[in-house]
């Protein structure tokens, strides 16, 4: 068996990484208009913008895949909308056509603090669905700070007002960071009381290169044991974390379980470069991995790059994770292996088997729910 083949086969005999994306990420800058405390983008202060060359490349790449899989475009950054307007709008024209043929939906990530009318009608008429990013009241946003270290809630609530003026719905990621992790019941309230939202993803920090330590595991079990009680209380909040868990636990159920290859999520840079997996791993310097650039849209689709990304080293790396998860975890069926830049992040390698964001993210939540649900299950 070749080293290619080893990288794409999983130890149950199916393809590891499938040779198809359902997600695409595009970065049309990396610049950004605040200063997190917890972010970890290496170029946030470069002010390159995505080309319409690179934009038609990555439409064509989705135009050659089978014409009834939809893929989410999802413009993500730094802040996509410090990307002048105007030439945000030519970067969506190639597109068009393949989202009036149902191929493409536009996704947007947005701090939302320059979001105005003429936002909000550009993204109505691409039918984008959005998502603010905003990690809770007061100072529970105390870590998104502008570039002059100063508090940017007042800035988000108004881009979210404009939102909701233009009848533009939205769903939230909140960043739980171990400042807010003991605030879950501060947070659902808040966000079950934000106009306009859908729901609310939790993001428990992670470990991706700044000076900043993980959440505990045990303060991650509090915090889901609190937001499970309230979805199972009645909370009209939907919270994507908890959907997750319950829509896993019915197909389960059913007996329709999805074990498909793990889903690439293929992420294209301003010039071009693409990068596959995760989304993080996008301008890091790592010459053991070439920095993980699995080839330029401009000269190469990305279903070619899928075909030959067992010859990537950090793609086989993880397949030999995701073998080991799969032979050793109690929560593989769940989490399908956790994520690829965390391995990275945590341990500066693929191979790794658990991380800190299996801990928080999925055994805890895991956890919580199961106490819940369970006659021996506590309260605490």
């Amino acid at each position: 068996m070749s080293v290619r083949d080893i990288g794409v086969i999983t130890a149950l005999g199916s393809p590891a990484i499938a040779g198809r994306f359902h997600t695409l990420v595009l970065q049309p800058t990396s610049f950004c208009n605040l200063d997190c405390t917890y972010c970890y983008l290496p170029d946030r202060r470069s002010r390159r913008l995505m080309s319409v060359p690179v934009a038609t490349a990555c439409a064509r790449s989705i135009e050659q895949q089978d014409s009834s899989h939809q893929v989410s475009v999802v413009w993500h950054g730094g802040e996509p909308t410090t990307t002048p307007i105007d030439i945000f709008r030519e970067l969506l024209t190639p597109f068009e056509q393949l989202r009036h043929t149902g191929q493409v939906r536009h996704e947007l990530q947005t701090n939302a603090t320059l979001i105005n009318q003429r936002w909000c009608d550009l993204l109505a008429a691409h039918r984008f669905e959005v998502g603010v990013s905003i990690d809770g009241p007061g100072t529970l946003n105390g870590n998104r700070l502008d570039r002059a270290g100063k508090a940017t809630t007042v800035q988000t609530m108004r881009g979210i007002q404009a939102l909701v003026d233009a009848g533009l719905t939205y769903s939230v990621i909140c960043v739980v960071t171990p400042e807010t992790i003991d605030h879950a019941s501060d947070l659902v309230e808040f966000f079950a009381g934000l106009p306009g939202c859908e729901s609310v993803g939790f993001n428990i920090e992670e470990q991706e290169g700044a000076d900043r330590l993980p959440a505990s595991e045990e303060a991650a079990y509090r915090f889901w044991h609190q937001i499970v009680r309230y979805r199972l209380a009645g909370s009209p909040l939907r919270i994507r974390d908890v959907d997750r868990l319950a829509d896993y636990l019915a197909a389960t159920r059913a007996g329709i379980a999805d074990y498909g290859p793990y889903e690439p999520i293929p992420t294209v840079s301003h010039a071009g470069q693409v990068v596959l997996l995760s989304p993080e791993l996008l301008g890091i310097k790592d010459p053991r991995y070439a920095d993980f650039i699995a080839g330029d849209v401009l000269h190469e689709s990305i279903g070619d790059m899928l075909a030959r990304a067992g010859e990537l080293s950090y793609v086989t790396e993880f397949v030999t994770a995701l073998n080991d998860c799969a032979g050793h975890c109690a929560f593989y069926d769940f989490c399908r292996g956790a994520q690829a830049g965390n391995r990275y992040f945590e341990h500066g390698t693929f191979t790794t088997r658990e991380t800190a964001y299996c801990r928080t993210t999925r055994q805890a939540l895991v956890r919580a729910a199961a106490d819940h649900l369970t006659p021996q299950g506590g309260s605490s």
